[in-house]
């Protein structure tokens, strides 16, 4: 509303006056189909500047959508390899979490008779080497059979083997199998973070019998963030890895992410759409796991005819620049329209149409109203 009421005031100041008051400011102002000459104060007061077009190079681009996600190794769901009743968890939904760090602590009196296996399976473990040791000796005088000290061979192996398989079981379980061999027995068990992240989900409560088929916490690592794009198959032969990509949320189209095509897919999807695969340069934590996308990838940037933003206009949906065809003399010039970038902008007609031609590069917006306020 304000842009209108200024650009009727300015029309005002600049056109209006009275026939029977001044016959010549009729004469120096005129419109004459697409065409409009101003005064030289006309001119100067609507902030006209001329220029001739430009060359410059500016990328084709393609615009892709997609959403923000995660390498696997960058998620993880947590769960107790033993079960249990849940003595102790602190973490909610958002909390920065280290790997390695405690999440829960878990009760189960099975830890116990586990624990109680491995002293009795080292015990065994031991006197199984001895008696092979004994065996041994007795062989080499000939006081005991082969027979017999290959038996206890085996025996010691097969005890060695149990010892070493339950160690890896308490390891499972965040025991220390040194520390059970000193005595020191664990009913309860530390979950821990597998990677750092922050928790994105929290299924775990006080006094909750849990099995190790259920998931306590997800951890997601959104330093990790990547940016998956679609590209269709029309597109796909244009898409090179190292390409620029300029992503940007709807929320804030203005703010873009820069972002670089690492991978490309191999295979279609059922819409005919294949897997883009853009590394972010820069990490934004405002970026998670899910957000919807919108990207631009720069592809065959190549030089051609360019003009201002602002030189632009639209009438009745196609697009004009104003044409000097003589000082103070403008004049509607229908213009194809390719790429937009740092505000300018490629055009698409033939060059020959430009030679030795000069256009407005500033008031164009001023001189479309006026002109089109004239002729009504």
């Amino acid at each position: 509303m304000k842009k209108t009421t200024l650009i009727l005031s300015l029309f005002v100041f600049l056109f209006s006056c009275s026939k029977s008051e001044d016959v010549k400011t009729e004469e120096k102002f005129a419109v004459s189909g697409e065409q409009i000459t101003l005064t030289d104060l006309q001119k100067k007061t609507a902030g006209v500047e001329i220029v001739s077009l430009g060359s410059e190079t500016i990328a084709n681009k393609i615009l892709l959508t997609g959403q923000i996600d995660l390498p696997p190794n960058a998620m993880a769901e947590v769960s107790s390899n033993s079960g249990g009743i849940v003595k102790s968890a602190r973490f909610l939904p958002g909390n920065y979490v280290s790997k390695g760090q405690t999440l829960a602590i878990l009760e189960n009196p099975d830890l116990a008779a586990l624990q109680q296996e491995y002293l009795q399976a080292k015990s065994n473990l031991g006197y199984a080497r001895k008696d092979y040791e004994r065996q041994k000796y007795l062989n080499k005088f000939q006081a005991s059979s082969d027979k017999v000290t290959q038996r206890a061979a085996n025996e010691a192996q097969s005890q060695n083997a149990a010892v070493r398989g339950l160690e890896s079981r308490l390891k499972t379980y965040g025991l220390n199998p040194g520390a059970v061999s000193s005595g020191n027995i664990q009913k309860s068990i530390a979950v821990v973070a597998p990677i750092s992240g922050y928790i994105s989900q929290v299924n775990v409560t006080l006094g909750q019998h849990v099995s190790p088929a259920d998931v306590l916490y997800s951890i997601v690592n959104n330093q990790r963030a990547y940016l998956a794009l679609k590209i269709f198959e029309k597109d796909l032969g244009k898409i090179s890895v190292g390409q620029k990509v300029y992503a940007f949320t709807n929320q804030n189209p203005e703010k873009k992410y820069a972002a670089t095509v690492a991978l490309i897919g191999k295979d279609f999807a059922p819409d005919r759409s294949v897997y883009v695969h853009c590394e972010m340069n820069q990490k934004d934590a405002a970026l998670i796991p899910g957000t919807f996308m919108n990207a631009e990838i720069e592809v065959n940037a190549e030089q051609g005819l360019t003009i201002s933003d602002d030189a632009i206009v639209t009438w009745e949906g196609k697009q004009y620049i104003f044409e000097e065809v003589k000082p103070n003399t403008y004049k509607m010039f229908p213009v194809k329209i390719g790429n937009s970038e740092n505000g300018i902008t490629e055009i698409l007609n033939n060059a020959s149409d430009f030679h030795h031609k000069k256009f407005v590069s500033k008031g164009a917006y001023y001189l479309l109203m006026a002109l089109k306020n004239m002729e009504e």
